[in-house]
């Protein structure tokens, strides 16, 4: 368990030891980072009111902003943001109590709101809005404001759904090893 102070107030989250965090991000009380996941630079994930996990192998582009929601915020208890194993987040995306399942794609300033969910082998495009309840499938592309069904992904699709999981997994233990030797 890893703790950090802001203004006096001591804010727990937890960060596997070969994850990636970049100078910048910012992860605020209940926050769980999962084995070679990375936290890119600039974004923010804040489990003040809810929790927020990050499964293994997952990656969190740069400017990216999670957050959760509560009852006063007027939802039916707790809403957590679950992301799982082997997935990508583009770019400063938005992801707000919802949840994103193992081995699925969120695009760069994607927005996915409470309640929705983005299943495995599920891709959600670049810009697209998906409005809260929304669902989905394992192999649908979703694009849009708001989001509907495009078509089918292609095998190869999603195929580079695992292999953009991986390239970061690697880009980020090339990150790490880079700053760990510059601070010795």
């Amino acid at each position: 368990m890893v703790a950090s102070m802001i203004s006096g107030t001591t804010l727990f989250f937890e960060v596997m030891f070969d994850a990636f965090v970049a100078k910048g991000a910012i992860l605020v009380q209940n926050v769980k980072v999962g084995e070679r996941s990375s936290i890119w630079y600039n974004s923010v994930l804040r489990g003040d009111v809810a929790s927020i996990e990050i499964g293994r192998n997952t990656n969190i582009q740069d400017g990216t902003v999670i957050h959760v929601a509560s009852e006063q915020q007027g939802t039916k208890g707790k809403l957590n943001t679950i992301i799982g194993d082997g997935v990508t987040v583009g770019h400063m995306a938005l992801l707000h109590a919802c949840k994103i399942e193992d081995n699925a794609f969120v695009g760069m300033k994607a927005c996915v709101m409470d309640g929705a969910v983005v299943r495995s082998h599920g891709m959600l495009a670049a810009g697209a809005l998906l409005t809260p309840g929304k669902i989905v499938g394992g192999g649908e592309l979703w694009a849009g404001q708001p989001a509907k069904l495009m078509r089918k992904l292609t095998e190869k699709e999603i195929e580079n759904i695992y292999n953009s999981a991986e390239n970061y997994a690697i880009l980020a233990a090339c990150y790490r090893q880079n700053l760990l030797t510059e601070f010795k």
